[in-house]
């Protein structure tokens, strides 16, 4: 037994060196499929932070609409449906109003209505205590008008922004004493800027979101 394995072993070794000498080509190993890469997962963008240029997920532009005009309701608490068309009534000396009156307890804050800088401060025989303020393109002029009192530290040049309180509702002037208002107009200003001169808006539909400013 041990000699036929013996003899086995020999063949075996000889066929094998005349393979390699003879130059005959060794049969390949059969090489595994390459295994595809697993996904990475990208990796989650916080919340609120902005995505690069052109992405859909950018968080800019989002927010709150504002009305047509963008301009706030001047008196603290009131409505827009509060509000009166008082633009085309009769005054004195054949004039026309060419503002609204919005009626309020005396001391209740007034409101700039937009961004702007306070351009005049002016006490009139008619308007008493009045504010004019520019709004920054300098196309339009807000007037108040029968203020109790300018809203500590107001001065003229002064930058304020919406919603930052100017005075307080009063009535001073030619106003009556059994009924405080703000007297409030609109101006579109001409070329020469002067907050004594524009062209009267009415401030009505523009307050209650009903019409832009032209």
């Amino acid at each position: 037994m041990l000699t036929r394995l013996l003899a086995l072993g020999v063949v075996i070794g000889v066929a094998g060196w005349w393979l390699l000498a003879s130059g005959n080509d060794v049969p390949e190993a059969v090489v595994a499929a390459p295994v595809a890469a697993a996904p990475v997962a990208a990796a989650p963008v916080a919340a609120g932070s902005q995505a690069g240029p052109g992405s859909t997920g950018s968080q800019a532009g989002l927010g709150a609409t504002a009305a047509p005009s963008g301009l706030l309701l001047p008196v603290q608490g009131i409505t827009a449906a509060q509000l009166q068309d008082t633009f085309t009534d009769a005054r004195s000396q054949g004039r026309v109003h060419d503002a609204i009156d919005i009626l309020a307890p005396e001391g209740t804050p007034v409101l700039a209505v937009a961004d702007g800088t306070i351009e005049k401060l002016f006490d009139s025989e008619r308007g008493g205590l009045t504010v004019y303020q520019f709004e920054p393109g300098g196309t339009y002029c807000y007037y108040y008008a029968h203020l109790q009192r300018y809203a500590d530290g107001l001065a003229e040049k002064q930058v304020v922004k919406r919603g930052d309180v100017i005075g307080y509702v009063g009535h001073t002037g030619n106003a009556s004493p059994d009924a405080p208002h703000l007297h409030f107009e609109i101006h579109r200003l001409g070329p020469e800027k002067q907050w004594w001169k524009g062209e009267s808006l009415n401030p009505y539909p523009v307050l209650r979101g009903e019409q832009a400013l032209p």
